[in-house]
């Protein structure tokens, strides 16, 4: 895999990751201060989704290796 490639699918990784901990743990204090369900449990679907992104995204950089 050329460099290029390493720094894009790095930087996708690192994304994900920090999208995901932010909408984590973002979520229940929405939820705590607004009173909202719907809206915070899509959040908290969405931060649990892009790490599960994330996880596979690093597995599939360190294959083609």
């Amino acid at each position: 895999m050329p460099p290029v490639f390493k720094t894009l699918a790095s930087i996708t990784v690192w994304i994900l990751f920090i999208n995901g901990c932010i909408a984590i743990i973002a979520s229940p204090i929405v939820r705590i201060a607004t009173g909202e369900v719907l809206g915070p449990m899509a959040a908290w679907a969405i931060g649990v989704t892009s790490l599960i992104l994330a996880v596979v995204a690093m597995k599939l950089r360190q294959t083609l290796e």
